[in-house]
């Protein structure tokens, strides 16, 4: 038997996935079509009868899909939305998703520096002292039984009476959701080597800071690199939420915030679709810098 003929080569792979792609992508948008019409059309015979108007069902399909402040937006309303608020519109205007982006994305990231270092330098603490570990790892896990949503008025309103205004009452927010998962993956990681290789750098009398430098770290770095993904994803929605208490005029919770107040659930669900591909692209940053990490490391993988 010929092998070729057996297994299905790489190119016929890569086109039966990208046929299975568009096959459930354009199942998701007719089911989001069919929705937006499901949802908007019992508003809008309403709309009908209060003002004693005849209608058909072709008209009620058009209406449906062009109401200007629908239950539920249709995929052509959002593209128009985003297409008109990032490349239509200056950067510097406050009607810029891209203007929004960049406000949130400095809180986002400043958070999550000083939640990952608070999370690494937690988790050294805690893998090198059993007092620590005892005394402070019940208050992280118990840190995290507390609603973001209940907090963050708490943080923003203490600093604001602080003289702390601006990203950093954001970034304090985004820290404490980020912290965690570096906390956790970093106590993981600096454990996992083996009893194997730390009796064997004991023969050798190595010191703590040669076992953590030569063996602990390295060892850490998967452990590292998942947990900063999580992390950095968490550090955004600390970022949004940290937009919400005080009604903020930047930033895309804030969009997420008028869009509410005005019934602009166009731009509501613009500013959310903004979120999730700035999310997706500050965790593939992540994946990068793991890859190029691991390669300096000698790992394959």
């Amino acid at each position: 038997m010929n092998i070729s003929t057996a297994f299905p080569s790489f190119d016929s792979l890569r086109r039966s996935q990208a046929a299975a792609l568009l096959l459930v992508l354009a199942v998701l948008a007719i089911a989001w079509y069919l929705g937006a019409l499901w949802l908007n059309s019992d508003l809008l015979i309403k709309g009908y009868e209060r003002r004693s108007i005849d209608w058909t069902f072709g008209q009620l399909i058009s209406d449906a899909y062009s109401m200007k402040r629908p239950l539920l937006p249709t995929p052509d309303q959002i593209g128009a939305e985003l297409y008109k608020s990032i490349f239509d519109t200056k950067v510097s205007s406050k009607r810029s998703l891209v203007y929004h982006s960049g406000i949130t994305l400095s809180s986002t990231l400043l958070g999550f520096l000083l939640g990952a270092l608070l999370g690494i330098l937690l988790a050294i603490g805690i893998v090198h002292s059993r007092t620590l570990e005892r005394s402070l790892m019940p208050w992280v896990i118990t840190s995290q039984t507390i609603p973001i949503l209940a907090i963050a008025p708490m943080i923003i309103v203490v600093l604001g009476a602080m003289n702390f205004t601006g990203v950093l009452p954001k970034a304090i927010i985004s820290m404490y959701l980020s912290f965690f998962p570096v906390t956790i993956g970093m106590v993981k990681g600096l454990r996992a080597p083996e009893k194997l290789h730390m009796e064997l750098l004991a023969t050798y009398s190595a010191s703590s800071e040669q076992v953590f430098r030569k063996l602990r770290w390295p060892s850490a770095m998967p452990y590292l690199f998942a947990s900063l993904k999580i992390a950095i994803a968490a550090s955004l929605v600390g970022a949004i939420v940290g937009e919400l208490p005080t009604g903020a005029q930047g930033g895309l919770g804030s969009r997420l915030l008028s869009g509410s107040y005005y019934g602009q659930t166009i731009q509501i669900w613009s500013a959310l679709v903004v979120a999730a591909v700035l999310g997706a692209v500050l965790v593939a940053v992540v994946g990068y810098f793991e890859k190029r990490v691991n390669r300096r490391m000698g790992s394959q993988l």
